[in-house]
């Protein structure tokens, strides 16, 4: 990691856990894997301070554990993860955007504690949503679970691994750290709670002082009650199914911008059909017929079967190959190609034209403005030789070399070799210039850490 990421990462940890926590966690991503003797022994805190610093990293998924072959446990600092905490509000909002303010608050809620029961989600949120109501109303129980099933059902929230039932054996000491495990089919499987009740409201200093004694009561009943039924089952944010969908966002905006509304609203239902079955790293969604995608459009979509069929030609036609066909017996199968969505954003030689200004900007006040010329020629004619350079940003031989070779050692653009023989020769090769998109992406991306 470089310098700014490890600085912005310090920063959000102390922003959101304070400043043991930032210290456990600066000290993690700087040196990597750690067992708990080193990391006591190398930040000079407490054994205490930090057990109970490793435990909120943990309980956040920022740091991970793994049980090492001499039986100690190494302790590794997630760096992608703590960055993702920038995103928090937008995963918020997109909650908010599909399932109200009631699944807004789910999503903050889980975000905010890292891990929590759906009985303890559910309260709590119902108690938030009673406090912006009018006096007399309040949130029920089960309108919030509802919610919580719906983002359970399209994988917004996930179960958290669980330890293993095993039958313990008296002279078997227990392991130094649990192996926690989950299946698959059960990530999204929530349990049959039935929760009754209502939200309810702070109430004021008054009502706290007069009531002090009947929740000393009610704290005493409740040591004998039993654990809620969920007690145990715990639930997360499921990030990469947010990623999916912002991605799913940009195929159906690409769409388009492409061709026209229609065709996205088609490309739309696919992803939506597609969302669950298919993996966020499958290279293509399910296989739809044309009957099945005409059957899930939206219901104020009026468009006839053979209009559809039409589109979806026009889509598996075009050459930007978002939509692929395979088959005619049925009027044939159609996928969305994830993988051909990705190869066309990160396209080496051809970057999107909203992207170009911000990918140049570095350029003139690190190396002046002839070398932003020379940028800019290669962004728009893709691939030049050294004295096409010359010419067409009209700057002397000796100068364009130097320049080229500045921008050429700091990977904003490369060198490719199109040799006219097997040997290779220098003399009979072609040497072409062309903007190395990666590199200037990451660097703008640093500038952005910074």
């Amino acid at each position: 990691m470089t310098q700014a990421e490890i600085k912005l990462c310090s920063l959000l940890l102390q922003e959101h856990f304070g400043e043991i926590v930032e210290k456990i966690g600066t000290y993690l991503i700087r040196t990597g894997s750690q067992p708990l003797r080193m990391i006591v022994s190398d930040t000079g805190l407490l054994l205490d301070q930090v057990k109970k610093a490793l435990c909120v990293l943990i309980q956040h998924n920022l740091v991970t554990y793994q049980l090492q072959k001499r039986g100690f446990v190494e302790y590794e600092a997630q760096c992608k993860r703590v960055l993702r905490i920038l995103r928090y509000p937008r995963y918020i909002y997109t909650a908010k955007t599909l399932y109200n303010d009631t699944g807004e608050l789910i999503v903050e809620e889980l975000l905010l504690n890292g891990k929590m029961t759906m009985s303890a989600v559910v309260r709590k949120v119902a108690d938030r949503l009673t406090e912006t109501m009018e006096d007399g109303k309040t949130m029920d129980y089960a309108d919030v679970s509802n919610t919580f099933v719906r983002l359970a059902d399209t994988h917004f929230v996930q179960r958290c691994p669980l330890v293993p039932e095993t039958p313990e054996s008296p002279e078997a000491p227990p392991p130094p750290a649990p192996t926690l495990v989950i299946n698959e089919k059960d990530m999204y499987v929530v349990p049959r709670l039935n929760l009754v009740g209502k939200g309810k409201r702070r109430r004021s200093c008054d009502e706290e002082e007069n009531g002090e004694r009947k929740a000393k009561k009610q704290k005493q009943d409740g040591e004998s009650s039993e654990p809620p039924p969920d007690d145990g089952i715990y639930w997360q944010v499921n990030i990469d199914r947010f990623h999916q969908h912002f991605r799913d966002q940009g195929i159906v905006s690409a769409v388009a911008n492409r061709m026209d509304q229609t065709s996205s609203e088609i490309v739309r239902t696919m992803l939506r059909m597609s969302e669950v079955t298919t993996s966020s790293s499958a290279p293509y969604t399910q296989p739809l017929s044309s009957n099945e995608i005409f059957r899930s459009l939206p219901a104020g979509y009026n468009i006839v079967k053979q209009v559809l069929d039409q589109y979806l030609t026009l889509l598996a036609d075009d050459p930007l190959e978002f939509v692929g066909k395979s088959g005619d017996s049925g009027g044939g199968m159609y996928t969305v190609s994830i993988l051909q969505v990705k190869r066309r954003f990160e396209d080496f030689s051809a970057p999107p034209p909203r992207f170009r200004p911000l990918i140049r900007s570095p350029l003139p006040r690190r190396f002046g403005s002839r070398c932003a010329r020379i940028f800019r020629l290669l962004l728009r004619k893709k691939h030049l030789e050294q004295k096409q350079v010359e010419d067409f940003a009209m700057i002397p031989a000796k100068e364009a070399k130097d320049m080229l070779y500045k921008m050429l050692s700091e990977n904003f653009v490369a060198l490719q070799e199109i040799p006219k023989t097997p040997d290779h020769a220098p003399s009979r090769t072609f040497y072409l210039y062309t903007v190395n998109v990666p590199s200037s992406a990451r660097m703008l991306l640093h500038r952005c850490y910074k």
